[in-house]
């Protein structure tokens, strides 16, 4: 039987101040251009933590809006607000700085993390007070130091700042005189990756109803790498993530692939379980620092807020079939190989056509196609235009070809198999994963069949290959009744032809 998602979560963090200190367009530009006038306007043009809330994509990805009711919304998106929003979701939490800095030392376990003693007696207890966070996490808080003390590793020793409404609050030491790989810049890339993952993990135990006993197996999908000098790149994250989430019976491992790593881990994931490996592997990300207002140039030029203030976590909780649970079909499995090329319509090809071939469907038989879900309010004004828009179009003009859409057709395919975009570009975030918690909520409720997950990934980016990178898998309704139906079918059929045989043997006996 096929392997089932369980549940997933889906978490934002607002960290306006990492936007201004730690997202890569900023720092360069304080290298490059010190006295930029772009550099002026970032400050002015981060979010309050209530716009944040109150945006209708990030209420989206948390779960309070469905796509479809975020697609009948005016576009844009970032000049209005929804009234009702909640910091909590149905998947998860928007969770804000102050508080997040709590959950970052919870997950330091080499004691590079300084607080100042001041901001943990104001907001240690807000903290505690999440209802995802337990007692076990808030007893790894320590009670601060001097902000004397911070500033002296700030100034003197290379450490990265942690701002709060932009005010020195903390710090990440380095955790090596020389080694790069564990530089103050480093850990701290790589702590708040692991932070947000937890947020994701916690939140998706709760939303699968299940032990944190029985994860027994965990895939970190990020784009982040821990290790030093001698194995830059060793992780592992899952386990690390999985350390403080209370995971206490799981093991795991990271897989990384760009932004197509999401859909890579969920394969495997599935694999590992249908296999009868593992009972339950969660796949986990958390988000990325250095894309913190990447494309903030072009929306403060624009005269938009910088809407890259957020890092983004996710998790799936994968599992054997219950009988109820959507399934992850592993006989429709899309991939990009070294020989496909990067020619758009290849590429679609080799994610989309060649995998419904194999099983004799066609596009038009998949329900919802889940791509890149990029947020075209950030993208749009980036000149990157409305990727997912793009997506559907030549996945639409690939059916067209095939002859198995008409022409005439064409728009309505894109609005009726397609999405609005709405998440976070966090890098591997927003490539086809965001879909699958509503896609099984979707598929449960009968408004759907199925949905197609697509991952993508620019390999070339590592200067390593110039290839291109995707995979895809198919989600739909459980057939586990079915297979046991037919499967009875089977043994009385197995059970007729052995009568039967015997009779014919007993005659020929008695006619010796």
């Amino acid at each position: 039987m096929n392997s089932v998602i369980k549940g997933a979560s889906y978490v934002l963090v607002h960290t306006p101040d990492m936007v201004y200190y730690n997202g890569t367009t900023q720092t360069t530009e304080m290298v490059v251009n010190p006295d930029s006038e772009y550099l002026k306007e970032v400050k002015p043009n981060l979010r309050s933590y209530e716009d944040a809330v109150k945006y209708w994509p990030n209420q989206t990805y948390i779960g309070n809006v469905h796509p479809d009711e975020l697609a009948g919304v005016e576009f844009p998106w970032y000049d209005k607000k929804k009234e009702d929003a909640d910091r909590y979701g149905k998947y998860g939490e928007i969770m804000p700085e102050e508080e997040f800095l709590f959950l970052v030392q919870a997950c330091d376990q080499f004691e590079v993390v300084r607080l100042d003693k001041d901001f943990v007696a104001e907001y240690k207890d807000k903290f505690a007070a999440d209802p995802i966070i337990g007692e076990d996490i808030v007893a790894m808080i320590h009670e601060g130091v001097e902000l004397s003390e911070i500033e002296h590793f700030v100034n003197e020793e290379h450490a990265e700042g942690l701002y709060f409404n932009d005010k020195l609050v903390g710090c990440v030491k380095r955790a090596h005189d020389i080694d790069v790989n564990l530089s103050a810049h480093v850990m701290h890339e790589n702590l708040m990756s692991k932070a947000s993952s937890v947020l994701a993990l916690l939140y998706a135990v709760r939303n699968a109803g299940i032990d944190k006993a029985e994860v027994e197996y965990v895939i970190d999908c990020a784009e982040e790498a821990c290790g030093d000098m001698n194995q830059r790149g060793g992780g592992n994250f899952a386990k690390a993530a999985a350390e403080i989430a209370g995971l206490v019976n799981a093991t795991g491992s990271d897989a990384r692939g760009f932004c197509a790593a999401p859909t890579h881990a969920v394969i495997e994931a599935a694999a590992l379980v249908k296999s009868g490996a593992y009972k339950t592997v969660v796949v986990t990300s958390g988000g990325c620092t250095a894309k913190l207002g990447m494309n903030g140039k072009d929306h403060v030029k624009k005269g938009l807020p910088i809407l890259e203030d957020c890092l983004g976590g996710f998790a799936v909780v994968i599992s054997e079939n219950d009988g109820v649970s959507p399934e992850i079909d592993l006989n429709v499995l899309g991939r990009h190989t070294v020989g496909t090329g990067s020619a758009p319509q290849n590429v679609i090809g080799s994610l989309v056509a060649d995998p419904l071939d194999r099983v004799g469907m066609k596009i038009t038989d998949i329900d919802k196609f889940s791509p890149e879900m990029q947020n075209p309010d950030i993208t749009k004004p980036a000149g990157a235009g409305d990727v997912p828009l793009a997506n559907y179009k030549m996945i639409g003009a690939l059916a067209v070809k095939r002859g198995e859409l008409d022409r005439k057709e064409l728009a309505n395919f894109t609005t009726e198999k397609g999405l609005t975009g709405w998440a976070p570009t966090q890098g591997h975030i927003p490539s086809g994963v965001p879909y699958i918690g509503p896609a099984c909520e979707d598929i449960k409720e009968g408004k759907i069949k199925n949905a197609m997950i697509i991952g993508k990934g620019s390999l070339f980016l590592g200067r390593m290959t110039n290839l291109f990178d995707g995979v895809s898998f198919l989600i739909h309704g459980n057939t586990a009744a079915e297979e046991e139906a037919a499967a009875g079918v089977s043994e009385e059929e197995v059970k007729g032809l052995i009568a039967k045989a015997m009779k014919d043997f007993a005659a020929t006996l008695m006619a010796e």
